[in-house]
């Protein structure tokens, strides 16, 4: 079995409590002996997969298995055409280069306000964060699409940090060939043997 979950802001990606004001798994009520495939952090959004089946964890996570995932991150002011290059090449973080990856501005940029995630129609679009993010007149924002095919804690805050454009908002939103799509903010559906070829990609 596996499960696609659209995690809001302020959950953990795990079932028990960290001391924290976030919220946990075990409020959603999935089906037992579920535990999550890979995490998004407390303060990410987005597509987060849940299975009883160890299997998974190999096949989606490891990086030789070039299993790509999608995120749309909002960003502080413009990135250049040089700075997104920057991103594909690879960062060095805390001592290690990231894997090449694609990086692009996304066009149209998302409308904030709807209840789900998606990019099948003309105008992408993502759902209200509660909180919202910190409104700042002065400097722009921007949402840039990332494909990785890895995903270490925090990769893509530090990725965008070190390029001088840190992340404000972020949303996993595509694993392999499966889209988060319609899926509304907070729940989730078992995945029938359509969208586990697409995960598969």
């Amino acid at each position: 079995m596996l499960i696609a979950f659209h995690k809001p802001y302020g959950v953990l990606s795990q079932f028990t409590d960290d001391g924290s004001k976030n919220r946990m798994l075990a409020e959603f009520e999935f089906p037992k002996n579920v535990y999550p495939i890979g995490r998004l952090d407390a303060d990410s959004e987005g597509l987060l997969l849940l299975s009883d089946e160890a299997k998974w964890n190999e096949k989606l996570l490891h990086p030789k298995n070039a299993h790509e995932r999608e995120y749309w991150a909002q960003v502080e002011r413009i990135p250049t055409a040089e700075s997104l290059k920057k991103l594909e090449k690879g960062i060095v973080i805390q001592g290690r280069k990231t894997l090449p990856c694609r990086a692009w501005i996304l066009e149209p940029q998302p409308e904030v306000g709807s209840s789900r995630c998606d990019d099948r129609t003309a105008q992408r679009a993502v759902p209200t964060r509660i909180p919202p993010i910190r409104f700042r007149k002065s400097v722009p924002d921007c949402w840039i699409g990332l494909e990785l095919i890895e995903g270490k804690n925090r990769q893509v805050r530090k990725m965008t940090a070190a390029i001088g454009h840190p992340t404000l908002r972020l949303l996993r939103v595509r694993i392999g060939n499966f889209w988060l799509g319609d899926l509304p903010q907070g729940k989730w559906k078992i995945l029938n043997a359509a969208e586990l070829a697409l995960i598969e990609g």
